[in-house]
């Protein structure tokens, strides 16, 4: 397992943390997540099943939130 940190621009309120969360929870291997605002993610993952860039790019296709 390995711990990241994703900066998140365009977070603002509790809905935004519910759609962020639904998006993390689409990629395979997650093992735990935590989001605060106003722009911070940090996630603990399975590298065998998931990259960084997995994150970043389904956060960035949302095109509400981008990875700062």
């Amino acid at each position: 397992m390995i711990e990241k940190k994703i900066k998140i621009e365009g977070m603002t309120c509790g809905h935004c943390v519910g759609a962020v969360q639904k998006l993390i929870n689409e990629v395979d291997g997650v093992k735990s997540f935590e989001i605060s605002l106003p722009d911070n993610l940090t996630v603990v993952f399975d590298e065998t099943k998931a990259k960084l860039e997995d994150f970043k790019k389904i956060i960035n296709d949302s095109d509400i939130y981008k990875v700062l």
